[in-house]
């Protein structure tokens, strides 16, 4: 493709509605696309860009309740998979991956830190950090660099913890990241959903980063530019657009509830002092609705193609946060996870599991819902969900719970169980991932081959 036809190809794909010097991103519109192509571009505008994401939970699963026992298509969810039971065939679910350069070091943090990254961790108090190489989501932002906006979007629920953790000599910031722009260079996640919708949309005009009223009413200044180009759209589209526009109004709505002074209040006085210390107004009270806003500002940015590539921590690792939301549940997440084998406390880890699957099942029913083209944002898209280890009451690396949604442009075949055997590393899949989307490298990680039938 000659430099013009990017050029239009890029034109066609990042569109913007503008209003008293907002600019808000549009969502993929094949009709606006058309326009702008030349006649040997076309073929390539038309077609969807292709997304990846990668949301990792902390303390593993109880595996008896998370590995499916039969394999291939036909297989049957398992008790903490059921809620993918409406989602099942857009949903890849892979068992027996292992990370074997985390068996050493300590539980946690030697697991946690090289999730993305598959290399040996090194252990530190802080001043020498080293996930042993950059993450799969920084290289492929790095390879589709200049193509969006934004690189790549790291999302959390927590702040950023510093420190050591005396029990096992770890510096506690490996339990914070799993997103490396090199060995030794953590990317910072966002935990703020009013600051991610910033970065994404823009702030009102006239108003300062500390404004409750910074993001409120965004829409109201492009409006005018919205209706003018709606009619300029195909019928498909105008609908499109039309769902676009309520979900960021949506989006709104809810980020301005969670800055009222109550609700801040609420969330503060759950914090440590080291969490207090770093955290910033505007993150939910609920850690629900903060799980919520952040997974659709995820897929905002996915479906205003903002970013193709987005990481998203549920949780530090060693996270002890308290689930007794969930019918049956009265403890924190990481006491639970170390069960001992006690029949009530592997229930009440389970549920959270199940909690867990229920909340990427919701992402994803969001994102087969939206049209792009001849399929749906999810069918252009690949995100993997898993824990940086399976039983958390053992802390082993192996047997990862792993599952990877949507079909990557048609380039992967969900709806299937693929138990690996052996020693089959967890970087395997992201090779396969990396050349799926066109990085031809020959190895990533610890990886010694690709992932055959997937």
């Amino acid at each position: 493709m000659s430099s013009s036809q990017r050029s239009n190809t890029s034109s066609g794909r990042r569109r913007f509605l503008r209003g008293c010097s907002v600019a808000l991103a549009l969502p993929w519109l094949e009709s606006l696309a058309r326009k702008s192509a030349s006649a040997a571009a076309i073929s390539n505008v038309v077609k969807p860009p292709i997304r990846t994401g990668f949301i990792y939970f902390p303390n593993g699963v109880w595996e008896k309740a998370w590995v499916p026992q039969t394999t291939g298509a036909d297989y049957e969810l398992s008790p903490s998979l059921k809620p993918l039971e409406k989602i099942k065939s857009d949903v890849l679910v892979l068992s027996g991956l292992d990370k074997k350069n985390s068996h050493g070091g300590d539980g946690h943090y030697a697991k946690t830190a090289n999730f993305l990254t598959g290399m040996p961790v090194v252990k530190t108090t802080g001043r020498d950090v080293s996930s042993g190489g950059v993450s799969v989501d920084q290289l492929i932002a790095e390879k589709f660099a200049g193509q969006t906006p934004l690189p790549s979007l790291e999302l959390g629920t927590e702040p950023v913890i510093s420190g050591i953790d005396s029990n096992v000599g770890y510096t506690r910031l490996y339990g914070s990241h799993i997103s490396w722009q090199s060995a030794n260079r953590p990317v910072a996640k966002e935990i703020n959903p009013r600051l991610v919708y910033e970065r994404l949309f823009g702030r009102k005009p006239g108003a300062s980063a500390e404004s409750p009223e910074s993001y409120n009413n965004l829409l109201d200044f492009v409006l005018e530019d919205a209706r003018s180009l709606r009619n300029r759209l195909g019928r498909d589209d105008q609908f499109k657009m039309d769902e676009y526009l309520d979900s960021v109004r949506g989006v709104e709505q809810r980020i301005e509830y969670a800055t009222k002074k109550d609700q801040r209040e609420a969330w503060q006085a759950s914090l440590t002092p080291e969490e207090l210390a770093a955290a910033k107004p505007g993150v939910p009270g609920d850690f629900r609705e903060h799980i919520s806003v952040m997974m659709d500002l995820m897929v905002l940015a996915f479906q205003s193609d903002s970013t193709r590539v987005c990481s998203f921590m549920f949780a530090n690792d060693v996270s002890g946060r308290n689930f007794s939301f969930l019918d049956g549940v009265s403890g924190g997440h990481h006491e639970l996870s170390h069960h001992e084998n006690s029949d009530a406390k592997i229930a009440q880890y389970q549920r959270i599991n199940q909690w867990h699957t229920e909340q990427f099942a919701r992402m994803l029913t969001k994102m087969k819902s939206i049209q792009e083209g001849d399929g749906t944002l999810l069918d252009n898209t690949m995100i993997v969900f898993g824990s940086s280890m399976s039983d958390g009451n053992r802390h082993d690396p192996d047997n990862l719970p792993i599952l990877v949604g949507g079909r990557g442009g048609g380039a992967l075949q969900t709806g299937q169980h693929i138990a690996v055997e052996g020693m089959v590393p967890l970087c395997n899949l992201y090779l396969s991932m990396l050349h799926k989307l066109g990085i031809e490298v020959e190895q990533f990680g610890d990886s010694d081959g690709v992932i055959a039938g997937i």
